[in-house]
């Protein structure tokens, strides 16, 4: 089913782009072509040299390691080995003192 859909048009990196997104995204949308934009921007300011494209290569890859460094935050299966070792250990302590 599809949710209610509308066209967007975003620029990122002086090239426009149409989109059809969900109404309720729109908002998101608009914001994170703004941020995109604004670190595009600062790196044409400080490295006159790089063209647009270069510096949405960039920005690209510094987003990327941010997620990845969120995800590795984020990541339970430590937590979770963890917890399954406490069960196990607390699992074999009960039957000890059952017998």
């Amino acid at each position: 089913m599809e949710e209610n859909m509308i066209p967007i048009r975003i620029t990122v990196a002086d090239r426009p782009y149409p989109l059809r997104q969900p109404a309720a995204e729109e908002e998101r949308i608009r914001a994170a072509a703004k941020r995109v934009n604004d670190r595009v921007m600062q790196y044409q300011q400080r490295y006159v040299q790089q063209d647009a494209q270069d510096a949405l290569a960039i920005t690209a890859l510094q987003y990327m390691m941010k997620i990845m460094e969120y995800e590795e935050i984020t990541d339970v299966s430590p937590v979770m080995q963890e917890m399954q070792r406490l069960d196990k250990q607390l699992g074999d302590y009960l039957r000890d003192m059952a017998n």
